[in-house]
């Protein structure tokens, strides 16, 4: 009788046992295996020359040999886009490129902000700067000196204030426009029949455009153009060795400070604008919220090839 009761007892526990509902087990993360796809900008990009030093991959900054195999060549909108579809990719860009289509990695643990810009505590930043033509290598006068009068309105607080709305930290601010613009008297007559012709580097083209925008009205209606195609075509068509050819500008543009080799004319015909954020972007899905120069280093050199590496 004892055993019946034992038999059936264990037989209680086994069907209560089938019956228990059982532990969900953990979803499967397969982004942890998902090879990473390296997006970068060309070897005349500013933004490369900044993101490649400021994440201590200087090698790569001209040398797409150095890159991690099966990269990617991109422009700064074609970055953008792949980083709202490709879940992933990896790209930068400029802070004034950033939106809600992507997702902005933090750099070392420091959100990038103009704020954190401003207070240095953002190590992955680079310079935005000019060059024009040399005195004397003007069409006319009148373009000349419209050309010296948009430096003045650029690094006037109007300019300062155009610069910070295009998502850059201005570096000047030398007084109202309202004021300053006694000393260009340029701005006084009917320049609607000029065109000034802006170039160089892409990421600065929205702020660029922005400051056209605002100094056209302030200068006699002169036109404006804006046709970027590289920080390193600044230099060569304001100073170097397209600065003749069709595609020729007044002023140029450059994401990073200008080489050796582009240093030839007077320093009066340079200055810095601004200081802007270089941001690693990725997709909105991706769970990595954080990446140290050495991580993104590793992504470029193709030390680290899966997501996984980067999270629990």
């Amino acid at each position: 009788m004892k055993k019946l009761s034992m038999i059936f007892a264990i037989g209680s526990m086994l069907a209560l046992a089938a019956c228990a509902p059982s532990t969900p087990e953990e979803p499967v993360d397969t982004f942890k295996t998902e090879k990473i796809n390296v997006y970068t900008r060309d070897t005349s990009s500013g933004t490369r020359d900044g993101f490649m030093r400021g994440i201590g991959f200087a090698d790569a900054a001209a040398n797409d040999s150095v890159l991690v195999a099966g990269f990617i060549t991109a422009d700064n909108n074609a970055i953008m886009s792949a980083m709202a579809t490709d879940k992933a990719g990896i790209g930068y860009v400029s802070l004034s490129s950033v939106n809600n289509t992507i997702k902005p990695f933090k750099f070392n643990g420091v959100e990038a902000t103009e704020a954190n810009v401003l207070n240095d505590t953002y190590g992955l930043k680079r310079p935005f700067v000019l060059m024009r033509r040399v005195d004397g290598d003007y069409v006319n006068d009148t373009e000349y000196q419209l050309t010296l009068a948009f430096m003045a309105f650029l690094a006037s607080n109007d300019g300062a204030d155009v610069i910070a709305n295009a998502g850059a930290v201005s570096t000047n601010g030398t007084g109202s426009w309202s004021t300053l613009v006694a000393d260009h008297p340029v701005c006084a007559l009917d320049n609607s029949a000029v065109t000034l012709k802006f170039g160089g580097s892409d990421s600065v083209q929205k702020i660029a455009e922005a400051l056209s925008k605002a100094f056209s009205p302030a200068c006699g209606n002169v036109q404006t153009e804006n046709d970027h195609t590289g920080s390193s075509d600044g230099w060569k068509r304001t100073q170097g060795d397209q600065k003749d050819g069709v595609a020729y500008k007044h002023i140029g543009y450059s994401s990073r400070f200008f080489r050796d080799e582009e240093l030839a004319g007077p320093e009066a015909a340079r200055m810095q604008m601004a200081w802007d954020a270089i941001v690693a972007i990725g997709h909105k899905d991706n769970p990595v919220d954080n990446l140290t120069d050495a991580q993104l280093a590793a992504i470029y050199n193709g030390t680290s090839t899966v997501w996984g590496d980067f999270y629990e």
